[in-house]
This record gives structure tokens, sequence and C-alpha cells, in this order.
């Protein structure tokens, strides 16, 4: 590689056999690491041998490359000859007890490097050498709170550090999830190494005991334990000697709603596992510290939960996004006027994407469908089954088989849905003599105003769509006289809540329809919104909300 090109900022972490780490700043390509000298990062452990790796950027990508370790060269557990490199893998060189290289690629922000140091010199001088130790560890697991690593890491990094404190074999990170069971985020090895969470089989008889009791549970050694610790099928089996069992909680969710009632406990995060071989023994500082650690950990996890959290409901509430705009492509732009019709439409759904449509279609100059439909449920799930009634609409043909169209759609939603969703529809279609066909599946009854007074007369003949495959649908008549107004609504009308969780109400309906019966069809839907939206002020709009009005206005044709 030229000499000019510049190198990305990266780092190898050397984590030593005790413990103790460095950094090296990868410099130049390929940068070379062995125990001889002349190499850029010279490692004085008799186990590396005198060339053994280099490390090699081209491309834009880093990599590792064995260049003649007598153990081989190994990658987060596995033998590579060459390998790229990506943040956190772990570089070892074959053998136990030798120097680990960590690879970073972002550049590591200072963690507190002299006071580190200066606690190292003190604990191998002063007495209390292994609590300064400790305390060291503490410190440096808190800085990384704030570091460049990811929460990913800081948990890895926090592991080791438990690790070290404990003297344990191995750890585990386990994050509970909604169901039975846990999801491994972190495994480790004393020396920094990951192994498959298929090889861990912790002890579920601690685990279980630290859950119901609330409490950590440390065994420095089980054959003090008591006799169902001691036999439990795991210790026996691995020949287990010490095991803590750590439970991470985090602070309880707060409900305005339920604030009156006693305040649940702090929720359950996850579990900090650790066991050995060995027998161990904790001074009351090792306590103390581990106990730190671990409210470090669960602060973590309650953060990376929490991030999670809102990266889903961003992503969810910009699908919805998408979704609205869909569905309201798939209402008319705008109402068309007809010669014999005057017509007016509104849909407001409460949620993003809502179960309720409705839509028009010419069928001659002289002859008009409309229909309305609302699908049980609200959100994307309705909106999927309210596009398959447009679509069947759109293509269909209701002017000459409107029963074959409904007894169509009935059938594929019965026997293609994987939901349990419904929808009620009322479906009519009326001429420029003032003739309507129409068919009601389990909708309200058009409200129908003729000279000032307001009736409920097309009552549901038909069961609604997606309930039996069988269902029947026949198809009705009426006539309708000059200066008649149909209004079609969804039950988010009527259904429609006050503060004080009163219904809206067909009676409301019809005093607010009567009120205006010799308005404008378009400032009727005016008056019945603003009716809906004064008696609900304040409230939560709990359901989608769809009005449909048509006017016959001529008996002659255009």
């Amino acid at each position: 590689m030229p000499d000019n090109q510049a190198i990305p900022e990266a780092i190898l972490e050397v984590v030593e056999p005790d413990g103790k780490r460095s950094q090296a700043r990868i410099t130049e390509s390929p940068f070379l690491i062995g125990r001889a000298s002349g190499n850029h990062l010279e490692l004085a452990d008799r186990h590396i041998s005198r060339r053994s790796t280099a490390v090699i950027y081209a491309e834009g990508t880093f990599r590792v490359e064995d260049q003649g370790q007598r153990d081989g060269l190994f990658l987060n557990g596995r033998k590579v000859g060459v390998s790229s490199l990506r943040e956190g893998d772990v570089i070892s060189f074959g053998v136990d007890e030798c120097v680990l290289l960590i690879f970073h690629r972002r550049k590591a922000q200072e963690k507190l490097p002299q006071v580190l140091s200066r606690l190292e010199q003190a604990s191998a001088l002063a007495p209390g050498t292994r609590d300064l130790r400790q305390l060291s560890l503490l410190l440096e697991a808190t800085t990384l709170l704030n570091s460049y690593l990811s929460p990913q890491e800081v948990l890895g990094e926090m592991l080791d550090h438990a690790l070290t404190l404990t003297d344990a074999d191995r750890g585990l990170l386990l994050e509970a999830t909604p169901g039975p069971g846990w999801r491994p985020l972190v495994t480790r090895h004393r020396k920094g190494l990951a192994f498959p969470m298929e090889d861990s089989a912790p002890s579920q008889t601690a685990i279980k005991r630290a859950i119901e009791e609330r409490r950590s549970i440390i065994e420095e050694d089980t054959i003090l334990a008591d006799s169902s610790l001691r036999n439990a099928p795991s210790i026996v089996n691995q020949q287990l000697r010490s095991v803590v069992v750590v439970p991470l909680y985090g602070s309880p969710r707060f409900d305005p709603i339920e604030a009156t009632r006693p305040k649940p406990a702090e929720e359950l995060l996850g579990i900090l596992y650790l066991d050995s071989r060995r027998a161990s023994a904790f001074t009351q500082l090792a306590r103390q510290i581990l106990d730190a650690l671990t409210a470090e950990a669960a602060s973590v996890l309650e953060r990376t939960r929490l991030l999670e959290m809102e990266r889903k409901r961003q992503r969810l509430q910009q699908e919805l996004e998408i979704g609205r705009e869909i569905q309201q492509g798939l209402l008319p732009k705008a109402i068309k006027q007809f010669s014999f019709l005057e017509l007016a439409g509104v849909s407001r759904p409460c949620f993003a994407v809502g179960g309720d449509y409705f839509d028009l279609k010419e069928l001659t100059p002289d002859r008009v469908a409309f229909v309305i439909a609302d699908v049980s449920g609200k959100g994307l799930g309705a909106a999927l089954v309210t596009s398959l009634l447009q679509g069947s609409f759109v293509s269909g043909t209701p002017a000459q088989e409107p029963c074959q169209l409904f007894t169509h759609v009935n059938r594929f939603m019965c026997e293609r849905s994987e939901t349990t969703r419904f929808a009620t529809a009322f479906l009519g279609l009326v001429d420029h003599l003032g003739h309507l066909e129409f068919i009601n599946a389990g909708h309200h009854s058009p409200l129908l105003i003729r000279q000032g007074k307001v009736e409920s007369p097309f009552v549901a003949e038909c069961l609604p769509l997606g309930i039996f495959a069988d269902a029947d649908f026949t198809l009705s008549s009426a006539s309708l006289r000059i200066g008649d107004t149909l209004i079609l609504f969804t039950d988010g009308v009527t259904d429609a809540l006050n503060i004080r969780n009163e219904q809206f109400g067909l009676e409301r309906l019809l005093k607010a329809a009567s009120a205006n019966a010799t308005a404008s069809v378009q400032d009727l839907q005016t008056a019945l919104v603003t009716a809906i939206d004064e008696f609900t002020h304040g409230a939560e709009q709990a359901d989608d909300i769809t009005l449909l009005i048509l006017r016959y206005q001529t008996g002659e044709s255009s």
C-alpha cells in the first residue's frame, strides 16, 4: 500500500493475561505484530511468534493475516488465515494464558488512564492489593458508560470485569423475554472469548431461586450449599463449585391512570450469571463492587431497551404514515357531482390508518354506485381488509351482479383471512329516476331526510362480510323523491365518546341532521362533524369517523 494513503482511526486493545489493558494505534499497513523487535506492536509474551500477525488496510477494509504464528491465529475463537475485522473482534493466538487483542475501528476516548495506572501501581505495593485492583476495575467499568463503546460492548466489558473480580471461569448476561426463557446478550470465558449459548447450561436452580427471592445468589462453595442446589443436575454434571446469580432490575413504568394504586415492583430486565469449577471467596468490598457493576449493567440494559422501543415506535410510525398515505389515496380525491345527485363525504381515521372506507363509481351517465364499509378493529390489519374491499368495488361489476360481488368478497374473506376480522357494508345503486337498489350487510341503516323528517328505513337484511362463507346476500329496492337526502355513516360516529365516557349516539345524530335538513350537503356534513367534535371535545378519538351524504335532486335524465 502506498505510504501516503490515509489509514482510518483504528486501535488494538491489548489485554494481558492478568487483565491489564493498553492500547496501540494502527498507524501503518501492514501493521506487524510479534515478539521480536522491529514489529509495530511488540508483545513480550513467549506464546507469540517472533513475526506473528499483520493487520492490513486495503480497499476501505481492515483485515488480519497469519504471518507465522506457531499455534495458529484465531478470530473470535475460530482459526483463520486471513479475515476481515469488525468492531469488537477478538484476536487470540491459540493458547491459554496468552495476550488477547481487541480491534476497534473508532478512536477510543480517554478512560482515566492515569488514575487506573496509579491504582495498578499502588495495588502492587500497598496492602489491600486485591481491593485496590477491584476498585480500579469498578472505575474503569463506570467510565465505559460514557465511552465510545456501544451498549453491547459495554455489557461485554462489564462481564469481563465481573469475571476478573470473581475469578470465575465463565459468565453470561441474559435478557428477560416477554415469554418464558432468556435471550443471551453476552457470553464470556475468563480470557474474554465468547462461547455458544447452547454450551452454557447455567444452573436453572440458582437462577430460579434468585428470581423468586429477588436477591443475589452468591455460593462460594456449592459443597456447603443446601441439598437442592448442591444436588442440582447442572451443578453435579459440570462439577461447579461456585455460582453467582445477580438479577438485574429496572425502574417500574409510571402510568398516570394507575398512579393511585400501589407501586409495582421493579421490572426484571435480565440476569448476570457466573460460575466456576473452583471454590471462591469474596471480601465485603468485592460484593459491594459486584453490586455496583450489576447496577450499572441494569442501567445500560434499561437504556438500551428504551432506545430499541423508541426505534421500533419510530419505524412503526413511519410504516403507519406510509399506510395512511396509501389508504387516503384509495378514497375519492374529489367527489364528482352528477346532474341528479349532490354529494359530500369525509373519512377521519383515529390512528394513522383506519378500517373505514367509502367510494363512488359512475356506472353510466344516468347511474351511480356508492358504498360505505366499516372493518372491525383499527390500524394496519383493518386497513388491509379495507384495501381488499376497495379493490373489489373498483374492479367488480356492481351494476350487473351486486349480490355475486358480495358473495365473492365474503367467501374470500372467510377462506383467505388468517384473522377474525369482519366488515359491515352498505352498497347502493341509484339512477336518474330515483330508483335505488341496495344491499345492507350488517351496516347501520342510512338516515333518510324527507321533507324535514329523519328516518332509518334501510335496515340490515344480510350478515356482515367475513363471518360465514356460505352467507346469502339479497338486493332490496326503494324509490327516492326529489330533495331526499341519504346520510351514510360508520359506528365511529354514533360510538364517539366524550370525556365522561358517554356515546354521541343515534339520537344526537338524528337531532343534528334534523336541525340542518335544508342545508346543502356540504354544510350538512360540516354541521354533523362539528356536532361530534363539540360533544367529544377534550376526549381522544376512539374510532374512525366516516360520513357519505347523497341528495337526489332531479328526476330528469342527464
